[in-house]
C-alpha cells in the first residue's frame, strides 16, 4: 500500500510542478506567452500523470480487494516484484496514451488566433482554436476513453462492490470497521477524482461557461494533488503515531495541534 502511495505522490508532483509554476505567473501578469513547444510538453506531462492516476487507482483498488476479499493469499500474490510490475506497466501505458493525444493534436492546423483562454494548454483549449477539421481528435478521446477511464472505472465499482459485500458479512463489528478504515482513503481519492474528470470531460463542454470550465479544471490539476496527501495522513495511524512522538500534545480529536511557546518557529522560503 505504501509503494502505490508513494507512485500516487510522484504523479501529483509530476502534474503540480507541469501546471502551478506557469499557473501563477499567467495570474499575477494577467497574460502570459509560451512557446508552441512548451505547450505540447505541457500538454503532455499532463496527459501522462492523469492517465497514470486513472490506472493507478485501479491498481490500488485490486489491492484492497485481495487484501480483504482473499487475505490468505494476499502476501503470495501482491509480491514486491508483481507490484513494481503493476506500476511499470500504469506508466508505460499513461506515456502511452499521451502519445497518441500529442500525434493526433499535431496533425491539426492552427492559422487563427494564437490565444488560449485558459491557464494551461489543456486538450479542450487546443481544439478551439484549430482551423482544420477535428472529427478525428474528438472520436480518438471518445475511443482512447474507453480503456483509459470506463474500463478502470468499472473494474473499481466491481471491486468495491465485492469488497463491501465481504465486509457486511464479518459478524464483529470491529472488525467491519477495521477492514472499511483499510480502503476508505483510497475510496476518498478515487471519488474525488473520478468525479471532477467526468464533469469535465464528459458533461458536455457547450453547457459549461468559459469560467465554470476553469474552476473546475483547478479542482483535477491543483486541488486533488493537494487533498490527497491529506487524505492519506489523517486517516493514516503510523503516521498520526509518528506525528504524536514528534508533538506530543496533538489532539486528534478535533485535529488541533499544540506546540510549546519555546518550539515555535517561523520560517521564510526565498522565491
Amino acid at each position: 500500500m505504501y509503494f502505490f502511495i508513494s507512485q500516487l505522490s510522484i504523479s501529483d508532483i509530476l502534474l503540480t510542478t507541469d501546471i502551478v509554476p506557469n499557473m501563477l505567473h499567467v495570474l499575477l501578469n494577467n497574460r502570459e506567452t509560451i512557446t508552441f513547444s512548451g505547450c505540447i510538453i505541457q500538454f503532455y506531462v499532463f496527459c501522462s500523470s492523469e492517465i497514470f492516476e486513472c490506472f493507478l487507482l485501479t491498481v490500488m483498488s485490486y489491492d484492497r480487494y485481495m487484501a480483504i476479499c482473499n487475505p490468505l493469499h494476499y502476501t503470495s500474490i501482491m509480491t514486491s516484484a508483481h507490484c513494481v510490475r503493476l506500476i511499470a506497466t500504469c506508466w508505460l501505458l499513461g506515456f502511452s496514451a499521451a502519445f497518441i493525444d500529442i500525434l493526433m493534436t499535431l496533425m491539426l492546423k492552427f492559422c487563427g488566433p494564437n490565444i488560449i483562454d485558459h491557464f494551461f494548454c489543456d486538450l479542450v483549449p487546443l481544439i478551439e482554436m484549430a482551423c482544420s477539421d477535428t472529427y478525428f481528435i474528438q472520436l480518438e478521446i471518445y475511443l482512447l476513453s474507453i480503456p483509459t477511464v470506463i474500463i478502470p472505472t468499472i473494474i473499481i465499482i466491481v471491486s468495491y462492490v465485492k469488497i463491501v459485500s465481504v465486509i457486511l458479512r464479518i459478524p464483529s463489528s470491529t472488525g467491519r470497521q477495521k477492514a472499511f478504515s483499510t480502503c476508505s482513503s483510497h475510496l476518498i481519492v478515487v471519488s474525488i477524482f473520478y468525479w471532477t474528470l467526468f464533469i469535465v470531460y464528459i458533461v458536455p463542454t457547450r453547457a459549461q461557461t468559459l469560467t465554470m470550465s476553469k474552476i473546475l479544471s483547478l479542482l483535477y490539476t491543483v486541488f486533488t494533488p493537494l487533498i490527497n496527501p491529506i487524505i492519506y495522513s489523517l486517516r493514516n495511524k503510523d503516521i498520526k503515531n509518528t506525528l504524536k512522538k514528534l508533538l506530543p500534545t496533538v489532539d486528534f480529536g478535533n485535529t488541533a495541534i499544540s506546540v510549546p511557546q519555546k518550539d515555535l518557529c517561523l520560517m521564510s522560503i526565498a522565491p
